[in-house]
């Protein structure tokens, strides 16, 4: 391993300090000079740019006091070793498990889908193995919807993730299951997926994303054990946890890709999750986010449509409470003719929570007979509970439709009172209505498992 430059420069917030990185990266001279190399030039780009302020345009609406990181610690290996898989109730092909940053168990692939190239490994497997299909697609698109900070330091930070890549032509019928488990109280998890689908492939992943304290899935038996905070000189539970988790998902031309990202980390987690969408000619993609957990959470998704035909599904639901904050940033860049794009975020929110909705549609100059939608719609549960959105179009063609509306409203009150006079609570009415306001999206998967298991875990936000 290459000696580490003696200028590296001071970080000026204490959580994730020169020597923090120099043992990082001490812990990985077994694996290439050039990834270290770039390690090194995230941590400077991280080091080198300023936390967000009130005053940026990207961060409108935004609490920007609680962003200091001075209170997490990369965690150690022990709690990670205890942790196993969630539970989620539907079938999968295969099976990756990751805690504390670390790879802890997994389902391999069939024997067939391994014959036919498809290969579903740890990051640090792939950047020995495959380096060159690694090197391609790593952060090969640019954050930039506000976050760069936190994109570079889950570059200069990550040591695990999962990579998957379907060849040409190969389909999988059910779907992947990824999980990140956050093990210890005060740690931070920096996790990465990336995601390769060449000509004509087919596959669906999903990513689960959860805290020790997420509440179980009713009817299903946690798989997770409960840690008690270890004696490794990390913050106490109270100084909360951190996850800056980054995305690269890519469909080649005629590709067939589905991801769902199921988020429930821990209430006192300041969470990041930078998702980066490419679709080529012909390619398909649907995205739909399940957010739940966190204290604060920002969610910035950029998909990219750049071949003729291509087509983008963003879909997000939000279950808000408490004093919970979500923060959503999308952008639909459409950079080729014939592309369209539909996004639908869906937000119930209860209590004292907020959310802020950001989302652009830019369409360049030869994209013409671009067809794009962009939707927000906010379901007000409480007179407390806040609700932001800022929709809107950047259009460089003349030959496109685009339009984009936001929604804020409280419960129908007749529709209460419908479902009251028939001897419902009021807490499970309110339930039903919700369900009733998410189901358009949920409807939008093809996989019935995973529609039921999204609206289990829904469900179980109103059993607390």
């Amino acid at each position: 391993m290459s000696a580490i430059p003696a200028a590296i420069p001071l970080l000026p917030t204490g959580g994730f300090t020169p020597a923090v990185f120099a043992a990082h990266l001490a812990g990985l001279d077994h694996l290439p000079a050039w990834w270290l190399d770039r390690k090194r030039e995230a941590w400077n780009r991280f080091v080198a740019l300023p936390l967000p302020q009130r005053t940026d345009e990207l961060w409108r609406f935004s609490t920007v006091a609680g962003l200091k990181l001075d209170a997490y610690a990369l965690p150690g290996a022990a709690a990670a070793n205890r942790v196993r898989t969630a539970d989620l109730g539907f079938s999968s092909t295969a099976s990756l498990t990751f805690a504390n940053n670390r790879a802890i168990s997994a389902v391999a692939l069939p024997a067939d889908l391994q014959k036919k190239g498809v290969i579903f490994e740890p990051l640090e497997e792939v950047l020995t193995q495959h380096p060159d299909l690694f090197r391609q697609h790593f952060m090969a698109q640019p954050v930039n919807l506000g976050s760069e900070k936190f994109a570079a330091l889950n570059a200069a930070l990550t040591t695990s993730g999962a990579f998957l890549f379907v060849p040409k032509g190969v389909e999988i019928a059910a779907p992947l299951q990824v999980t990140h488990v956050m093990a210890e109280a005060g740690a931070a998890v920096f996790p990465h997926t990336i995601v390769v689908l060449e000509d004509n492939a087919k596959a669906t992943l999903v990513e689960h994303f959860v805290g020790l304290e997420a509440p179980p899935v009713e009817g299903r038996r946690s798989k997770v054990e409960r840690l008690p905070a270890p004696a490794s000189g990390l913050p106490p539970p109270a100084s909360g946890c951190f996850a800056a988790g980054v995305n690269d998902l890519f469909a080649g031309p005629g590709a067939q890709l589905t991801y769902v990202g199921i988020q429930r980390w821990s209430p006192n987690t300041l969470a990041f999750q930078l998702n980066s969408t490419v679709a080529q000619r012909d390619a398909r993609v649907l995205s739909l986010n399940l957010h739940l957990g966190g204290r604060q959470a920002r969610h910035e998704s950029h998909s990219r449509l750049q071949g003729p035909g291509s087509h983008s599904e963003m879909l997000a639901l939000t279950v808000a409470q408490g004093a919970q904050e979500f923060d959503q940033r999308t952008l639909q860049s459409h950079q080729a003719p014939n592309t369209s794009s539909n996004l639908l975020y869906k937000n119930a929110l209860l209590d004292r929570a907020r959310t802020i909705f950001s989302g652009l549609i830019v369409v360049d100059p030869d994209a013409q007979k671009t067809d794009a939608y962009q939707g927000n719609r906010n379901l007000l549960l409480s007179d407390e509970a806040e609700a932001n959105s800022l929709p809107g179009l950047e259009i460089q063609a003349n030959d496109v439709r685009c339009t984009h509306g936001a929604t804020s409203g409280h419960v129908d009150e007749e529709q209460m009172f419908y479902l009251k006079s028939r001897g419902i609570p009021a807490p499970a009415a309110r339930e039903l209505l919700v369900f009733g306001f998410f189901e358009e999206v949920l409807n939008k998967l093809e996989n019935e498992e995973l529609h039921a298991a999204l609206r289990t875990l829904i469900q179980a936000q109103f059993k607390k």
